[in-house]
């Protein structure tokens, strides 16, 4: 396995429909305090925004924990226990110099190393095409996490997305909005990156969640997704590759 990837979360197979994932939102799931103060928080996002000036702030969801229950009658539910987040902390923690010091004081202080750290939930999809390839892309420069690399298609859910022109609230955000938004976000993400319709795209499954360990454990639940077009559709090539067992 990859060693900049652990796994959180491994689906059964076929993947979860959206009817068999549960958030609860908590305020007791946000990110612990930082020992010493959160001047280093925004010295960070201060200093990358002087470097980068496009980036901007935003909320997000934070991934605390998630545990996949055992079977009904309908088959197995994953519950995820999610607080809120933003991108800011996201850069001044997991992205930080500091982050492995503060994994290791998590663990000290509350049993749990990612208790400093925002850890916001993104959202990545393995995008097949109806002639058996997976779609990948290459990341813009312009953004702060992994810039220029190859990549899938993905993004993060937006609390915003549920009030926009607002600051979402734990109380403002019941479970099944969050989980719509989850779901929802994916579609979206591969339209706007890939520059396809949404009505070409299947519902999407849960294949599981990972931890993303170059970012210090920010955590991205992971996706399939069918496109009911060829790589080839309308003369143009998709950048993809083969899938397993595709001459």
């Amino acid at each position: 396995m990859d060693p900049e990837v652990s796994l959180l979360i491994q689906g059964p197979l076929g993947g979860l429909a959206e009817e068999r994932v549960r958030a609860e939102l908590s305020p007791a799931y946000d990110r612990r305090p930082l020992p010493g103060g959160e001047d280093s928080i925004i010295a960070a996002w201060n200093a990358r925004r002087q470097a980068q000036p496009w980036l901007f702030n935003a909320p997000k969801f934070r991934l605390h924990s998630a545990a996949l229950g055992p079977p009904d009658p309908g088959g197995p539910c994953l519950t995820l226990r999610m607080g809120l987040t933003s991108y800011q902390d996201f850069l001044g923690t997991n992205w930080a110099s500091s982050a492995g010091r503060l994994r290791c004081q998590g663990k000290a202080d509350w049993g749990d190393a990612q208790a400093y750290l925002a850890d916001p939930l993104g959202v990545g999809a393995m995008l097949a095409t109806s002639d058996g390839f997976l779609v990948f892309l290459r990341r813009s420069l312009r953004v702060a996490e992994a810039p220029g690399l190859i990549d899938v298609p993905g993004g993060h859910p937006e609390p915003q997305a549920l009030f926009p022109g607002e600051t979402p609230r734990h109380e403002d955000l019941p479970g099944g909005l969050v989980v719509l938004e989850l779901f929802s976000s994916i579609l979206q993400e591969i339209r706007d990156e890939v520059n396809v319709p949404l009505s070409t795209l299947s519902r999407p499954l849960l294949l599981g969640i990972a931890r993303n360990e170059t970012s210090a454990g920010r955590a991205s639940a992971e996706f399939y997704v069918r496109r009911g077009l060829e790589a080839q559709a309308g003369g143009t090539k998709i950048w993809a590759t083969g899938a397993p067992g595709h001459d």
